[in-house]
């Protein structure tokens, strides 16, 4: 048996990984994009990113984003607030 074939086996042992893992793993491009989006904005439009400094949450539902909690913390962290 090959070494790749005995890491094939060894991988088939393996539970399936959690629906939330396979979801966010889905999720994950398109939320870089939208964070990467979101950024560049901040950075080319001054009133958006002060109206992203005083209250994140609002500025974007008022543009128009949707955010769950866990990417709102790493748009936190992008624009250092």
């Amino acid at each position: 048996m090959t070494e790749i074939e005995r890491l094939a086996e060894l991988l088939r042992l393996l539970p399936p990984a959690p629906t939330s893992w396979v979801q966010a793993a889905q999720e994950l491009p398109l939320a870089r994009a939208g964070l990467d989006e979101i950024v560049a904005r901040a950075e080319a439009d001054a009133a958006f990113r002060a109206a992203l400094v005083a209250d994140l949450e609002a500025a974007l539902a008022e543009a128009g984003y949707q955010w769950r909690e866990p990417m709102l913390d790493a748009l936190r962290k992008r624009l250092s607030l």
